[in-house]
């Protein structure tokens, strides 16, 4: 090779493929999701390795049992479970005490430290996709908004729902909660 020819093109850093992703690689860049912003650079760069699929199934377990417990006390003492016939009205009573008492904590526990007590105990934390800090007021609100609210009508369905997106979504491993707040879920440093 002489002198005067250009050296080969080396790989883009943080892709092994040499070119950035069509699009700019970041499917946040883009209010739309289409990733058209142009950024690049990998998000969770510096940032801890995403939570293993295990650890978040039993924080949510755990969460959900922390929840569903109170909600359940609140709707017995309402008069919902202690009667012999089940109502439309009896189950939408619980269903909202599932759903404000589940968005209340998830809102709290996420914008105080990132972690719910499920997640304090598996070693998780939620972290903002841009650069890895505590979700703000705004993007924990938006987090437990749509995880808890279908709660009101459809929890089982609709946890399921969340769990699969989950364990399919690439490269983030995000739910749809965690996809409208803009965040992911990392192992605690």
């Amino acid at each position: 090779m002489s002198s005067d020819q250009p050296p080969p093109q080396q790989p883009t850093a943080g892709n092994p493929y040499g070119s950035p992703p069509p699009g700019g690689g970041n499917p946040y860049d883009d209010p739309g999701y289409g990733g058209g912003g142009g950024g690049g650079e990998d998000p969770l760069s510096g940032m801890p390795p995403l939570a293993a699929s295990g650890r978040r199934v039993l924080a949510r377990v755990i969460d959900l049992i922390i929840v569903f417990i109170p909600a359940a006390l609140l709707d017995w003492a309402s008069g919902g479970v202690h009667s012999s016939g089940w109502t439309a009205g009896r189950g939408a009573t619980g269903g909202v005490f599932t759903a404000v008492l589940g968005f209340l904590y998830e809102w709290y526990m996420t914008q105080s430290t990132g972690q719910t007590v499920g997640k304090r105990l598996t070693g998780l934390r939620a972290a903002m996709l841009s650069d890895g800090s505590v979700p703000t007021q705004r993007a924990a609100a938006v987090r437990a908004a749509v995880l808890w609210l279908p709660a009101f009508c459809c929890s089982c369905f609709w946890f399921l729902i969340i769990g699969i997106t989950v364990l399919f979504d690439k490269p983030y491993k995000q739910g749809l909660h965690e996809k409208a707040a803009r965040t992911v879920v990392v192992t605690a440093v």
